[in-house]
C-alpha cells in the first residue's frame, strides 16, 4: 500500500480507515503505542441539524469549502474503531461518549471556553490510561481563540486547536514514540506529534484533507518540550 505522504516519520493515507487498518491488520506491521483519533460523532452536523448546518462552534464556514455537500460527520464502521484500538496499546478518542467503549478511569475533559448554551461548554475524549480525569481550558469559539496563543486557520468543520491535541499526547504514558489517527481529517495530530519529536500515521477518507495535512506537514514544525 502506497502512502499519499511520507517524510520524516509521518505517513499518510488515502482511503478508508478500515480498508488501511485491515491491511495493518493483515501483515502485523503497524503496531502503535498510542491511538490519538477524533472520528465523526453521527450526530448529524453535516446536514445542518438543528438549524445549524456548516457551523463550527458559532463561526459559519466559508460556503466556497463544500462542507455541506460532503458526509463528513457519518459515524465510521464500528470495526474501524475497534481495530484501531487493537493495533494499538493506549487510546485516546475524541467524542468517546458517542461510543460503545468500556469504562473509563481518565477522562479528558476540554473546556472551550465558548460562553454560550448553544453549544456544548466541554468535549471528552475516552482513554485507557490509568490516571485520573484530567482537565484543560483553552478558548475555541468562533473568532474567539486562546489568547496568546498561534491563531489556527480552521480548513475542517470539527478541527481540533493543536494545543489541545497536543496536550491529549502529553497525557499519554512517556514511552509513547508511535500514534495511529485513523480519522486523520487535516492532520492536527500528525502535527501535534511531529512538535513532540514522535511518529505518527494517518488516514483519511477526502483526499483534499490529505492534502491540506500533507502542505501542514510539509511546512515544518518545530519540536517542544514533553512540558508543553
Amino acid at each position: 500500500m502506497k502512502p499519499y505522504y511520507e517524510e520524516d516519520g509521518m505517513t499518510i493515507y488515502h482511503g478508508s480507515a478500515l480498508t488501511v487498518l485491515d491491511e495493518f491488520d493483515g501483515n502485523r506491521t503497524q503496531m502503535f503505542d498510542l491511538l490519538l483519533t477524533d472520528p465523526p460523532y453521527g450526530i448529524g452536523a453535516d446536514r445542518g441539524q438543528a438549524g445549524r448546518a456548516n457551523r463550527q462552534d458559532g463561526q459559519a464556514l466559508a460556503p466556497s469549502r463544500d462542507y455541506g455537500k460532503s458526509d463528513w460527520d457519518s459515524r465510521p464502521a464500528l470495526e474501524a474503531v475497534a481495530l484501531a484500538r487493537r493495533l494499538s496499546r493506549w487510546h485516546v478518542v475524541f467524542g468517546g461518549n458517542f461510543y460503545d467503549l468500556p469504562p473509563a478511569r481518565c477522562w479528558l475533559v476540554w473546556d472551550k471556553e465558548n460562553g454560550t448554551n448553544d453549544y456544548a461548554d466541554c468535549e471528552l475524549a475516552w482513554t485507557n490510561f490509568e490516571k485520573p480525569v484530567r482537565k484543560l481550558t483553552y478558548r475555541w469559539h468562533g473568532m474567539l481563540q486562546e489568547p496568546d496563543c498561534p491563531r489556527e486557520f480552521r480548513e475542517h468543520p470539527t478541527q481540533k486547536p493543536e494545543a489541545v491535541i497536543r496536550w491529549a499526547l502529553i497525557q499519554a504514558p512517556s514511552e509513547v514514540r508511535t500514534v495511529l489517527d485513523p480519522f486523520m481529517g487535516t492532520g492536527t495530530t500528525l502535527v501535534a506529534a511531529k512538535r513532540l519529536g514522535r511518529q505518527a500515521v494517518g488516514i483519511e477518507r477526502e483526499e483534499r484533507y490529505c492534502e491540506i495535512a500533507a502542505r501542514r506537514l510539509a511546512q515544518g514544525a518545530l519540536p517542544l518540550e514533553m512540558g508543553a
